[in-house]
């Protein structure tokens, strides 16, 4: 048993619950260096980075951690949230098509790489991904608006048509804004009791 490694990883707990991050970002450092296969100790840093708005550092660690675990989707997934947050948009995409590939049923991966490509105007790119989000989590009404906006810029009016009257069943107010962003005043009788 690496005792060394395990010391570093529980000193590095130890200031984290007492918010001395610094010091426990060292401490996860040295854990690793002690035990290069550990992949616990540089993905606890990440998420110290990534609660800090540091994402690029955040970056940086869930790539030590998939050089470790290259399989670990919800890894790709948190490298994609950061690459997203840092503005490197293609780098994103990549690492949410790793994480919907390794595993299919990410919910979230879907609907990240479905806003990546939204980003970059490849919008029936993202009707694709936010259709398999929205199909996994039938009641997210992020998914379901972002999917209604691909097929509206996809001049899809009577696929905005069926997203609007499924969101419309669990969140009017997504539907009112949905409605509003669509130009879709023929269906603004759905939200009629929200309009002031």
């Amino acid at each position: 048993m690496n005792f060394e490694k395990w010391q570093h990883y529980w000193r590095a707990s130890v200031f984290q619950f007492f918010n001395k991050e610094d010091q426990a970002i060292q401490e996860y450092r040295l854990a690793l260096l002690s035990a290069p296969d550990f992949a616990r100790a540089p993905e606890r840093a990440a998420f110290i980075y990534a609660n800090r708005g540091d994402f690029k550092s955040a970056a940086a660690s869930f790539r030590d951690v998939l050089a470790i675990e290259p399989d670990n989707a919800v890894i790709h997934f948190n490298l994609g949230f950061a690459y997203d947050k840092t503005g490197d948009i293609p780098e994103a995409i990549v690492a949410f098509q790793d994480a919907t590939r390794l595993n299919a049923q990410l919910d979230r991966a879907w609907y990240g790489l479905g806003i990546c490509h939204a980003k970059l105007g490849k919008h029936a790119e993202a009707a694709e991904a936010l259709h398999e989000a929205a199909t996994l989590q039938p009641m997210n009404p992020h998914a379901w608006y972002a999917l209604g906006m691909a097929n509206h810029h996809l001049n899809k009016p009577e696929r905005v048509t069926e997203v609007i009257m499924h969101l419309h069943r669990f969140d009017p107010i997504m539907t009112r804004q949905l409605i509003h962003e669509t130009n879709r005043s023929d269906l603004t009788h759905l939200v009629a009791d929200l309009l002031v």
